[in-house]
């Protein structure tokens, strides 16, 4: 099938960063022309005049299922949110997994998010619910130490079976994670990263979220947590680290020498008030690929990558009394074609070029917060006043998941009207 996507301003995001005005066209799940006047016959034909046609985000931290416990710890102290999400995670059941990845993925497609970097147990239920839902799920199984576990089995063996499970399927891209150093001990770190590297999969883990975490480890181990994975042989150019706010110097330089990605999550870490900002100059200097993530919806209560990549852009600039840092382009570099680099598919998604799958979000020209609108703002518009709701169309991978802002997927009222009973259900105890 071949769709035209006529007249619009596209942002390819590719290695120039061209914007160039005409056609985009889909053939099947790939992208055959971008840019120019299309004069072959398609099967569907989208008037884009005006508006913006932009790669899909990558939202490369997540926590997907969690998006039915929105309101549930909010305003309260770290270890105390900690002691209620770990009692409400080990009630959970399939059905709300099921209705809470849909919720959320429904969230994230109608926010132009195509692809998501998730780290949850369980993830065969949310494999199912993500394909139902028609976007791209990176699902890590997130590992830890057996003794600390809800889980039946090793989580290492679960990762793994989960993997056997669902590679080769599409859009899935079945992967392992780690909880943290605080519940990995260096068996579990080792195994984790062993089994990614052998698979060559992406591994998503948090990293340095908390003062916290690192002084409870150097009490320890004698080092802070990047320090202490590099001794082990564990640090690694396949891994994405959430959080990493509480970084020195000498880890950044380590973990840019292992070619490691981070997944900044500015809006959680403000909200939980785990202090610490995210050294994003610094990454950039020294090699560290630097993605964006959200965080699950009981952190951050969004999944909005809009507001998360503004977000970032301002903690960056507030922080070090400096405008001039993190400015709108490399902000949506962070938004896309880094996050594809991140889960190891930056020849296939983050930007629109011949050849790459369709990841494609259509967003009104018209909408007064995006205008004016020229070549010469459009980079600073996506960044800095597009929200959400100014997406009109999705494609993932050459499907159309959203159209005129409405899911064509899901049956999104009695995903929405489930929602309620679960968060009741979970919450209300």
């Amino acid at each position: 099938m071949i769709t035209a996507i006529r007249d619009g301003w596209i942002v390819t995001q590719n290695a120039n960063r061209d914007i160039v005005r005409g056609d985009l066209v889909i053939d099947g799940e790939r992208i055959l022309q971008v840019g120019g006047k299309y004069n072959g016959t398609a099967d569907r034909e989208i008037d884009a005049k005006g508006d913006i046609v932009m790669p899909g985000m990558i939202n490369t931290h997540t926590h997907v299922a969690m998006s039915v416990m929105k309101g549930v710890v909010d305003d309260v102290t770290f270890p105390d949110f900690l002691d209620k999400v770990f009692k409400i995670d080990s009630d959970r059941t399939d059905r709300d997994l099921d209705i809470g990845t849909k919720l959320g993925c429904m969230e994230m497609m109608r926010g132009g998010t195509t692809t998501f970097m998730d780290l949850y147990y369980s993830e065969d239920v949310i494999a199912k619910a993500t394909q139902a839902a028609g976007i791209r799920g990176v699902l890590c199984w997130c590992t830890l130490d057996e003794d600390k576990t809800t889980q039946n089995g090793n989580p290492v063996d679960n990762a793994k079976r989960f993997y056997g499970q669902f590679k080769g399927q599409r859009k899935i891209i079945p992967s392992i994670g780690l909880q943290g150093v605080y519940v990995c001990n260096e068996e579990t770190c080792v195994r984790a990263v062993e089994f990614a590297k052998e698979k060559d999969l992406p591994l998503n883990f948090h990293l340095s979220e908390t003062r916290g975490e690192v002084n409870n480890l150097k009490k320890e181990k004698g080092l802070r947590p990047a320090e202490w994975l590099n001794s082990i042989g564990a640090l690694d150019g396949h891994m994405v680290a959430a959080h990493s706010a509480w970084l020195t110097m000498n880890e950044v330089r380590l973990m840019g020498q292992a070619g490691m990605s981070v997944a900044l999550c500015p809006v959680s870490n403000m909200k939980l008030a785990t202090g610490g900002v995210a050294p994003v100059p610094e990454f950039f200097a020294n090699g560290v690929n630097v993605s964006l993530g959200t965080d699950g919806n009981t952190t951050n209560n969004s999944l909005d990558m809009f507001a998360e990549m503004k977000t970032c852009g301002l903690l960056q600039k507030s922080s070090r009394w400096d405008p001039t840092v993190t400015p709108a382009q490399q902000l949506l570099d962070i938004a896309t074609i880094n996050g594809a680099k991140a889960v190891g598919m930056a020849d296939s998604i983050g930007s629109l070029e011949t050849g790459k799958y369709a990841d494609v979000a259509i967003l009104d020209g018209k909408a007064p917060n995006l205008r004016p609108l020229v070549p010469e703002n459009i980079v600073a518009n996506i960044a800095y006043s597009a929200s959400s709701f100014n997406v009109k169309t999705v494609f993932c991978q050459g499907d159309m998941v959203v159209d005129g802002a409405k899911i064509l997927t899901l049956d999104t009222d009695a995903v929405l009207d489930a929602s309620e009973d679960i968060w009741r259900s979970l919450c209300l105890r």
